[in-house]
């Protein structure tokens, strides 16, 4: 994975409450093996009418939002199944960041795993960046290690564990802290008695 520490960008502002992991990745695009290529089918039936024409007032389609690496969501977002292809699809079409009140648990936790800060804030401060984004693109500047959201002189902290800052900090994945550990396993499988 790659770190995470200070983020500048447009946000994108998706101001739609449970959004599900259905409508960021359509269970049709699920059949890729690999994690990558996903990015081109997130929210695809939002984005896209049914012949494939872009949806004009879609925000992801708009000119002002692209290249945005910050989305700006609102309740309980990635709700639905516990597909791990939708936050494969947020990362893969160039969002690191999701601001949002509330999450689904297990979206959350899979945001984590692949490299994407999922920051909670409170409803009337995600409605206030929604305002402010949707009537202009509007710049913001997430900082992981001071735990902050600024957008020019307005700074909103935000709180998160401390074992899933330093994974984001450093890169890390589950495996690489495992890996972390080789000589105490080592040690551990030479020293450890096995039973018949």
């Amino acid at each position: 994975m790659k770190p995470i520490n200070e983020v500048t960008s447009v946000l994108t502002p998706l101001n739609r409450k449970n959004v599900d992991t259905d409508q960021i990745i359509s269970k049709e695009f699920l059949k890729r093996i690999e994690r990558t290529g996903f990015g081109q089918y997130v929210f695809y039936h939002w984005r896209f009418d049914a012949l494939g024409n872009p949806v004009e007032n879609f925000v992801l389609n708009q000119p002002e939002y692209k290249g945005s690496s910050i989305l700006v969501a609102h309740d309980n977002f990635g709700c639905g199944s516990s597909r791990e292809h939708a936050p494969w699809a947020i990362l893969d079409y160039g969002f690191n960041v999701i601001i949002a009140p509330s999450y689904a648990d297990i979206f959350h936790n899979n945001c984590f795993k692949n490299g994407i800060l999922p920051i909670e804030l409170s409803i009337q401060e995600v409605e206030e960046i929604l305002a402010i984004s949707e009537q202009i693109a509007t710049e913001a500047t997430v900082s992981l290690e001071k735990q902050t959201v600024s957008i020019g002189t307005k700074v909103y902290p935000f709180e998160i564990d401390a074992y899933y800052k330093q994974m984001l900090l450093n890169g890390w994945d589950e495996i690489s802290l495992t890996i972390q550990y080789d000589e105490q396993i080592k040690r551990y499988e030479q020293n450890r008695t096995v039973f018949a």
